[in-house]
């Protein structure tokens, strides 16, 4: 027999979280102990298939002998750490970065947690003004490489959300909703696809989610694989079925059901979550846990189901017989 190969044992810790005593393993998160003791905490840019970025902010909270409030999704625990995690500084901060946020993007497609977590700080979206505007229709974006701000140029525009890209078949980047989560990019970098095809580029107010040297997606090194939308939390990267059923007013998430079931195309076997409404598949996820997947999958897993929906008719060799096939 061979022998299984077992990761060494790991040391338990003791942590308060808000002045209750917790154990949690050696190398966890104090996210790792906030959800061991059912403690709601808010996170945009953290996944659990993702390396943390500390890019949003939203999940810090007090720890006894720090300065500054601490991200908890990537500072590990220490043993005895005090932690205080729905002080009013927390929920200052929090709330803060929310505002924010809501203040500079659309987060009206955003996930159902974002919301919740938006009404439990009584976020006030507008606090620091509207979103954005959208770029007008045939308008050049001042902040890609080669447009020069011209004042004399009516057809440039500064200060403006970029326009909605459908430069493809399956899916849309409106990034008028991106919040720079950074979750697109590490999905397509050595987390996920390591395809590298999209960055941050910019600084300061300029800074965006780019292909290299701006370029169309056909034209990078994009893959279609579409995990940049498994993660993103803000809806600014969407299904072109779902995009074009919400401008039409018919997507109801209500109305959906979603189905598991093993993706057909190869054997690796990727669990997939099938996305149903009025009898199509509108969508396909993996979930998250998997052990195969980890929420990630390839093109075909991911946009190749639309042989589901072909209809009998639709095939001229199967409205015939078997005799008539058979003579032919």
């Amino acid at each position: 027999m061979n022998a299984v190969p077992l990761e060494p044992p790991r040391r338990l810790l003791s942590i308060s979280v808000d002045g209750v005593e917790a154990r949690v393993p050696e190398g966890a998160t104090i996210l790792d102990a906030c959800r061991t003791q059912q403690v709601d905490t808010p996170t945009l840019c953290y996944a659990d298939n993702l390396t943390p970025v500390n890019a949003c902010r939203v999940c810090v909270v007090e720890v006894e002998g720090s300065r500054t409030l601490v991200p908890a999704c990537s500072r590990q625990v220490e043993d005895g750490m005090v932690v205080a995690t729905d002080t009013e500084r927390v929920r200052r901060s929090r709330t803060l970065v929310m505002e924010l946020l809501a203040s500079s993007v659309e987060m009206n497609l955003a996930s159902p947690d974002v919301h919740r977590w938006m009404a439990d700080y009584e976020v006030r979206a507008d606090r620091f003004g509207a979103p954005m505007p959208p770029l007008p229709a045939g308008a050049r974006d001042a902040r890609e490489p080669g447009h020069h701000h011209d004042p004399q140029d009516p057809t440039v525009a500064e200060g403006v959300a970029q326009p909605v890209k459908i430069d493809n078949e399956l899916y849309v980047r409106d990034y008028s909703r991106c919040i720079l989560c950074y979750k697109c990019v590490e999905a397509c970098g050595v987390d996920a696809q390591n395809t590298f095809a999209i960055a941050v580029a910019g600084r300061g107010f300029d800074a965006r989610i780019s292909t290299e040297y701006s370029v169309g997606l056909d034209e990078s090194a994009c893959v279609y694989c579409g995990n940049c939308i498994g993660v993103c939390p803000t809806g600014a990267l969407m299904f072109t079925s779902e995009h074009e059923m919400r401008e039409a007013g018919t997507w109801d998430e209500q109305e959906q059901t979603v189905t598991n079931t093993i993706c057909p195309y190869c054997g690796v076997g990727c669990e997939l979550e099938l996305h149903v409404q009025d009898n199509e598949i509108v969508k396909v996820t993996s979930p998250a846990d998997h052990s195969v997947t980890n929420g990630h999958l390839c093109i075909k897993g991911r946009f190749g189901f639309a042989y589901v929906q072909a209809r009998r008719d639709d095939d001229p060799t199967r409205r015939r017989k078997p005799t008539e096939r058979g003579a032919s």
